[in-house]
């Protein structure tokens, strides 16, 4: 994009701030634009998150809790996930769930942020024999056990992150969570071939993910999805899966959040000599999902940006996600969280307020609610008067 563009495209940023819709094609423009023409695309961006929620940022303190490692994926970029028989394979007890959960509300967290394998009992027997063990006919069924646990023996909400689901178990695992999350990583389905990041991934196929994220919109399920920049798709395709994200969310309305989040290179992953995703990049990617879906929560991760996240609050973020103050991140456990100190004064620099949220989003709780019993107890209980975290950092 040359310098002589810069008028146009200003002009039509100037029309988006008024509500025109960002076409699919000045989007694939703006996501690679020039470095002169950033400043045009992060004002307008940032004028959207004030529009939308004006002076606040979010974040969700939580507890990690990896259930299982053990998965059926062999995705490129993924240390998380072991064989059952690796070093370092294992899955939760739920005496270890309870003691993690409990040291994490004495610390002020809300959330209990579940993450695990998708279905490993398909491919391991011996995930199979510790499901027995525990009393359990499958992975999912361990975890809505676990999730019933934690509402019932602690103050915190679960958020479970368990892979593709049925309708029947979406349903199931939302009487016993607060929200739920399905990262859609990617629409392109060239990721799926020979030597690409999900080539021996079958629960990574576009189409399957999609599946899963409309079934959670008919059942207004609050929902957690994103994208997953870096890994081997093309700017366009980036804008393709905001694309398809955003219109889920006007179809159903319950799309509760939009991660940007962005590849990290490990030493121990077979795209451990594949380029990260630059500071620009993440900007400009960030900036566009803000433009696409203006009604969205846009959420970064900030221990994938370190040191530069809190530029992210000028691409239009208005949530930091999840952070704990007594777990690691078990994704990408080389990136500390920042202590949450450092995160709001970097917040506060920037002119926001930092505020403590529930895994649910204020303006999701009246879904979450719905399913009534001990789930709504609890969230009645988490929640203050607008929607926060009653005990708020």
């Amino acid at each position: 994009m040359t310098s002589a563009t810069q008028p146009a495209i200003g002009s039509y940023l100037a029309e988006v701030r008024t509500g025109l819709p960002l076409a699919r094609e000045m989007a694939c423009q703006l996501i690679e634009c020039s470095d002169d023409q950033l400043p045009y695309l992060l004002a307008t961006a940032s004028a959207l998150k004030e529009r939308f929620k004006p002076t606040v940022i979010t974040y969700s303190r939580k507890v990690f809790l990896p259930l299982t490692n053990l998965c059926r994926d062999y995705c490129g970029y993924c240390t998380f996930r072991r064989d059952a028989t690796d070093p370092g394979a294992h899955t939760m007890t739920p005496d270890e769930v309870l003691a993690t959960v409990q040291t994490g509300e004495k610390l002020g967290c809300t959330e209990a942020l579940f993450s695990l394998g998708d279905k490993p009992e398909l491919v391991f027997p011996e995930m199979r024999k510790t499901l027995k063990r525990l009393g359990y006919n499958s992975t999912l069924q361990y975890l809505e056990a676990m999730c019933q646990l934690v509402l019932k023996e602690s103050t915190l909400l679960p958020h479970p992150n368990p892979g593709l689901m049925s309708t029947e178990w979406l349903r199931r695992l939302s009487a016993v969570s607060a929200s739920m999350g399905l990262m859609l990583e990617t629409t392109s389905t060239a990721l799926l071939s020979a030597g690409a990041a999900h080539e021996n991934a079958p629960d990574k196929v576009p189409a399957k993910r999609l599946h899963t994220i409309e079934e959670a919109g008919k059942l207004n399920i609050p929902f957690t999805t994103g994208l997953l920049i870096g890994i081997g798709e093309t700017p366009a395709e980036r804008v393709d899966t905001l694309l398809a994200i955003r219109e889920l969310h006007r179809r159903y309305g319950h799309i509760q959040e939009v991660i940007v989040q962005n590849f990290r290179v490990k030493p121990d992953i077979p795209m451990r000599d594949w380029p990260e995703p630059s500071r620009g990049e993440m900007l400009r990617c960030v900036a566009v999902a803000r433009l696409l879906i203006p009604e969205a929560n846009i959420q970064a991760p900030p221990n994938l940006s370190a040191p530069y996240y809190d530029d992210l609050l000028d691409a239009g973020i208005n949530d930091w996600g999840g952070v704990s103050p007594l777990t690691p991140d078990f994704i990408n456990p080389e990136k500390p969280w920042p202590h949450l100190e450092q995160l709001r004064s970097r917040t506060e620099a920037k002119g926001f307020q930092l505020r403590q949220r529930l895994p649910v989003y204020p303006e999701f709780i009246p879904a979450a609610m719905a399913q009534g019993g001990l789930l709504a107890e609890k969230l009645k209980a988490s929640a203050d008067g607008v929607g926060y975290a009653r005990r708020a950092a």
